[in-house]
């Protein structure tokens, strides 16, 4: 590891904390993608409204500004509900504090859940219609349609969309320094400060960041692979 000057540990940990919080809000963003792109295509009006109504809203609202948000609102909202709650039946007593890893996570995932569901309802329009009729013509359930043959042709359309989402979320964790959690753009900061060498250091920290998006292309690549098993491919 290096010692940068005493805070290799520091970035080091920052690093895995950016990690840590790009994968969680990764997994965040996917189900509610899934969720959202059946809700849009829901033969149900009020359904399909609101969950247009959430992609508008996220898509046209900067990420700070929800960042910030739910950082400082989300949690007093939850602790007036449950004192409400605790009015009326006297059984609701405790409080809610998010700390900033947990503010991140619901933050990044709810905002690009927004673009996951955009990305998703395009992939399912995709599949031809033909083959879920015939497997549900064969007495398949819905969600066994969906587990062999829905998702996996799904995947494939959905692939580059979602590669670009999550260079995305994985940049965009660098908002969560302002929130005050110590990710490697804030401990990058500290060490800045700390030695008066504000330029190396974000220099690094932009380094650890292409180290992350090269290794993420190479993963998607390999998914692509894989998701293109017994796919002819165009002749240009």
């Amino acid at each position: 590891m290096l010692d940068l000057a005493g805070y290799g540990p520091q970035i080091f940990a920052g690093t895995v904390t950016t990690v840590e919080l790009s994968l969680l809000s990764l997994a965040v963003s996917f189900l509610l993608g899934l969720l959202g792109a059946s809700a849009k295509l829901s033969k149900n009006r009020i359904i399909s409204g609101a969950a247009t109504v959430y992609t508008t809203i996220i898509r046209g609202v900067p990420d700070l500004v929800l960042m910030l948000l739910i950082f400082y609102s989300l949690q007093i909202w939850i602790n007036d509900a449950t004192d409400y709650l605790d009015n009326i039946q006297n059984s609701i007593d405790f409080e809610v504090s998010l700390d900033p890893f947990t503010s991140g996570v619901i933050t990044l995932g709810f905002i690009y859940g927004a673009y996951f569901t955009e990305t998703f309802r395009g992939a399912f329009l995709a599949v031809p219609r033909g083959q879920l009729e015939a497997a549900r013509s064969f007495g398949m359930r819905p969600m066994l349609v969906f587990r062999r043959i829905l998702f996996p042709q799904m995947m494939r359309y959905a692939l580059p969309g979602l590669a670009n989402n999550w260079q995305v979320i994985l940049k965009a964790t660098a908002l969560v320094s302002l929130i005050g959690l110590t990710d490697v753009i804030k401990a990058a900061q500290n060490a800045g400060e700390g030695t008066f060498r504000t330029f190396y250091f974000m220099s690094v920290a932009g380094l650890v960041y292409l180290f992350l998006t090269t290794i993420s292309n190479g993963v998607l690549l390999l998914l692509e692979r894989k998701y293109a098993v017994g796919v002819r491919k165009a002749v240009m």
